[in-house]
């Protein structure tokens, strides 16, 4: 057993911390060499690198957790190394095969596992995988070199004191465009959203809630998190978009509901009339950092929409959701089979 590093543990945030060891590997040549763990955590790249002139890079996000039986284990890795694959596919960059960079992950963890939180103390080892051009490139076209990197850091609970509900807004800004790059996890997406999250602040607003770009009436998903609804008879509606990023947290929550906990599920198209029209009892935003967070209330030009489920606590559909999938990542709960992927 590895000593642990002395942290304290429960007032860590979420932020990052440098740690003794990332993953690295090259792409040249039309190959990618073997890769390595390093110590080393810069980065030296020429200044006309792709990354820096046309943003060819994407990244992915997930967690290493210690469960209640001591092992160090990852949820759903292999979804996190597909969704890559998909981003790299569409930004003409090499895809890192699959069961690679499953293994990366073991790797990087098994060498910081002194960084890995106990059990119970609510922090987490999240884990940056992220791929981007190396290679001058000055005309518009793909890079001919990309490096593939997997830095670590120990982070706390992303709500301290537990979750409170929050306040979003409808934003007068597009998210993604038709038939954009919505749907991957692309660094340049995140960019585009960061005038919008710092205003939505500066307004007294928690996030921006997104509204589909063609017709500017179905509710999208929020700069950095998909959206959950639950209607007033308990059915979870899941709103379905091809400029949503396909969250493993909302597809590990929509089995988790059906198949585990017998609640009706509806992935559809969701007009933002039926918030006006109090069709909804709860509302939660799901991704890697928080499970869910719930949201209390919907700013939508000068008018309040709030949740029956209010603003002090979530709502009772989104807090079973939650315990469920944290059960399950924990090793409290047993879950599918596959979903918990053991490293030590």
């Amino acid at each position: 057993m590895v000593e642990k590093k002395n942290i304290d543990w429960s007032s860590l945030g979420f932020n990052y911390q440098k740690t003794d060891y990332r993953f690295v590997s090259n792409y040249k040549n039309g190959a990618w060499d073997e890769g390595v763990l390093t110590d080393d955590d810069k980065v030296v790249i020429t200044e006309c690198a792709g990354v820096l002139q046309y943003s060819q890079s994407c990244f992915e996000g997930l967690k290493a957790y210690t469960t209640k039986d001591g092992h160090i284990v990852t949820f759903r890795p292999d979804l996190n190394a597909e969704r890559m694959k998909n981003s790299c596919e569409r930004l003409e960059m090499p895809v890192y095969p699959v069961d690679k960079w499953v293994e990366a992950v073991e790797k990087v963890v098994r060498a910081n596992e002194a960084w890995v939180a106990p059990y119970g103390s609510g922090a987490t080892l999240y884990l940056r995988p992220y791929m981007f051009a190396s290679s001058a490139v000055i005309g518009v076209k793909p890079a001919e070199e990309y490096q593939f990197r997997i830095l670590t850091t120990p982070v706390g609970p992303y709500f301290k004191g537990g979750a409170k509900p929050i306040t979003i807004r409808i934003s007068d800004y597009d998210r993604a465009a038709p038939h954009g790059t919505g749907h991957i996890k692309a660094g340049l997406n995140y960019a585009m959203s960061l005038y919008q999250i710092m205003d939505a602040h500066r307004n007294g607003f928690d996030e921006n809630l997104y509204l589909d770009p063609a017709t500017r009436t179905k509710i999208e998903e929020t700069g950095g998190a998909n959206v959950l609804l639950v209607k007033k008879d308990g059915t979870i509606v899941i709103p379905k978009s091809p400029s949503i990023l396909p969250s493993i947290t909302r597809r590990s929550l929509v089995t988790i509901a059906s198949d585990m906990l017998g609640m009706k599920v509806e992935e559809r198209e969701v007009e933002f009339q039926e918030v006006r029209d109090g069709e909804f009892a709860e509302c939660g935003l799901c991704g890697t950092a928080a499970v869910i967070s719930p949201v209390g209330r919907i700013f939508d030009h000068g008018t309040y929409y709030e949740m029956p489920s209010g603003m002090e606590a979530m709502g009772p559909v989104i807090q079973k959701l939650y315990d469920t999938l944290t059960g399950i990542q924990m090793g409290t709960i047993e879950g599918p089979e596959g979903w918990v992927h053991v490293i030590d």
